[in-house]
C-alpha cells in the first residue's frame, strides 16, 4: 500500500484521535501520522504522549485558536512544496469544536488537497448511545457563557424539529441544563453522556428538568456530551389571541408572569420568546 507520503502532491491530513480511549486509534491513522512530513496539533505535549503510545516519531508544530491563522501560512507553503502535513486537535475530530477550520480553509483556498482521516468525534457517539432520534440532527458546540447570549441562542433552536447536541463544561452543566429546560420546556427528553469510551463511560436520559436537578445536586465529572430531543409537534394551532388568553388565566390563577410563560410553554411545545413577547 502506498503511503500518503508516496503521493505526487503536497496534502492536508485531518486526522481523528481517541477521545479517550487510545485503542480507537486506528491503524490508518498510525500510518498516516508517521508517514508526515509535519504534524500540526493543538498541544505539542499531549500530541506527544499520543504518538509516544503508538510508537512514532514526529516533527510537531502547534496550531491552536491563537496562532491558527498565522501559522497557516507556512503550513500551506509546504504542502505547495510536496509535503504533507498531518492535523490532529487533542481529542476527537479536528474543527469539531477545536481548532483546524481556518487551516482548512487556507489550504482549500489555495486550491490544494484536503483530506481526512475519519474516527472518533464526540457529538456522534453521544448520538447514537442518547436514545433520542438520529435521522436529522444539528451540532450546536459550547454554550455561550454568559446568561443573555446563551438564553438568545436556546431561544433560536427551541422549536427545531432535529436532535440538538451540545457541548457541556462540567462545571456548568447544572445551568446549561437548566437554561435548556427553561427555553425548551422542562419535559424535553434529554441524554447526559459524559467520559465516552473511557471506563466509567456514562449516560443517564430523563427530561430536562430531572437532568438539570441531577446536574445541580452532583456536577458531572469529565467531558459531558448533552443530547436534547427534537422539539415536539405542535398539534394545535395557537394564535396570540389563544395564547395570550391562557397567560392571563395563568396570572389570574396567581401565576407570576415568568411561572405562565414557563406553564404556557411546556403546555405548548411553542418557543419561549414567542410567548414572553406576548406576556410583556
Amino acid at each position: 500500500m502506498n503511503s500518503l507520503r508516496e503521493r505526487p502532491h503536497g496534502h492536508l491530513v485531518l486526522v481523528a484521535t481517541p477521545i479517550g480511549n487510545l485503542e480507537d486509534l486506528s491503524p490508518r491513522a498510525v500510518q498516516t501520522l508517521r508517514s508526515a512530513d509535519l504534524i500540526a496539533c493543538e498541544d505539542t505535549r499531549r500530541t506527544g504522549k499520543l504518538l509516544q503510545h503508538a510508537g512514532i516519531e514526529g516533527q510537531m508544530l502547534a496550531v491552536h485558536d491563537h496562532n491558527e491563522v498565522e501559522r497557516a501560512r507556512g503550513v500551506v507553503q509546504r504542502i505547495r512544496d510536496g509535503q504533507t502535513v498531518a492535523l490532529v486537535s487533542d481529542a476527537g475530530t479536528p474543527g469539531i469544536s477545536d481548532p483546524g477550520y481556518a487551516l482548512v480553509k487556507a489550504v482549500a483556498e489555495a486550491g490544494l488537497t484536503v483530506t481526512a482521516v475519519p474516527g472518533p468525534a464526540a457529538v456522534i457517539h453521544a448520538l447514537v448511545i442518547s436514545g433520542l432520534p438520529t435521522d436529522r440532527f444539528a451540532f450546536e458546540g459550547f454554550l455561550p457563557r454568559k446568561a443573555g447570549p446563551r438564553r438568545a441562542r436556546l431561544e433560536a433552536v427551541a422549536g427545531d424539529d432535529r436532535t440538538l447536541v451540545f457541548y457541556v463544561a462540567p462545571h456548568r452543566a447544572g445551568a446549561d441544563l437548566q437554561a435548556m429546560a427553561e427555553a425548551f420546556g422542562p419535559d424535553r427528553p434529554a441524554a447526559v453522556t459524559r467520559e465516552l469510551t473511557k471506563l466509567y463511560e456514562e449516560v443517564q436520559r430523563g427530561t430536562l428538568a430531572e437532568l438539570a436537578e441531577a446536574a445541580e445536586a452532583t456536577p458531572p465529572r469529565g467531558e459531558v456530551t448533552v443530547v436534547v430531543g427534537p422539539a415536539p409537534e405542535v398539534v394545535e394551532e395557537w394564535t396570540d389571541d389563544a395564547l395570550s388568553a391562557r397567560l392571563a388565566e395563568l396570572r389570574a390563577a396567581g401565576s407570576s408572569t415568568r411561572d405562565a410563560v414557563k406553564q404556557v410553554v411546556a403546555e405548548t411545545g411553542l418557543p419561549k420568546r414567542r410567548v414572553y413577547d406576548l406576556a410583556t
